[in-house]
């Protein structure tokens, strides 16, 4: 039997507070839709890291009727994020959902790493130096300055007062920071900057929400090593899209 949830409180409870979930559900913010069966849960949260996703957990036998209903009740646009291993095995059993990627999810609950104080908030009239920096140095960013759930900006300056390296609270939910948007300017890389940016971010989610995750491209080892130095855990997720 296919039930909806519509309360932050029963989503912690029916998930046993897993990470993912909780953070999917966004406070159940505007628009976000949870439905339960069995083992399963499917969070349909809208706009969230700039696309229609569909977080899932549990069995695959209970989760791939969940999901028939969770995309017949919310439609096609929604696509279903979880463990690879899960994801995989939906887009093989839910008709017409193809494998998107496989990427990293990212996250861990302190303590938090030591702040050498490097990096800081920056002022929302620094928002244009933040956009081009992000236009030369990861254009694909899904967090950038406007976007909706991007709630601010951290970032490091060169002794010049260029701006080197940032990185933002985007998307974070109460009992779940998230971090997004990092990138250092290409002049300034292999310097450091961008630790000290996730160390700031880091501790300040913590002490914030008691958990911080991201998302890192499987391939770009250079930033995983960056996030494990400072305690991060990684396991593969994936995502599917209705074709």
């Amino acid at each position: 039997m296919i039930r909806e949830l519509s309360e932050a409180g029963d989503v912690v409870s029916a998930s046993g507070d897993d990470f993912m979930t909780v953070w999917a559900a966004q406070g159940m913010g505007p628009g976000v839709r949870v439905f339960a069966s069995g083992e399963a849960i499917a969070v349909v949260s809208p706009g969230l890291s700039r696309r229609d996703r569909m977080l899932v957990t549990g069995p695959l036998d209970d989760a791939v009727p969940l999901v028939r209903h969770a995309l017949a009740e919310s439609g096609p646009s929604f696509r279903p994020l979880g463990e690879e291993s899960l994801v995989r095995g939906l887009a093989e059993r839910v008709g017409g959902l193809r494998l998107a990627g496989v990427f990293d999810w990212m996250d861990t609950g302190g303590p938090p790493p030591v702040d050498p104080g490097k990096a800081s908030w920056l002022a929302e009239e620094e928002s244009p130096e933040v956009a081009a920096l992000l236009a030369d140095a990861n254009p694909g960013s899904y967090a950038a300055p406007g976007v909706p759930g991007v709630r601010r900006w951290a970032g490091v300056r060169t002794d010049a007062g260029t701006l080197a390296s940032v990185g933002a609270d985007a998307w974070t939910a109460p009992g779940a920071g998230f971090i997004a948007g990092v990138a250092t300017a290409v002049r300034e890389r292999g310097r450091g900057h961008a630790e000290s940016v996730c160390r700031f971010l880091l501790g300040t989610l913590l002490a914030e929400h008691g958990r911080v995750a991201l998302i890192v491209d499987s391939w770009n080892h250079t930033a995983i090593g960056v996030y494990e130095r400072l305690g991060m855990r990684r396991r593969s997720v994936a995502a599917a899209h209705v074709i």
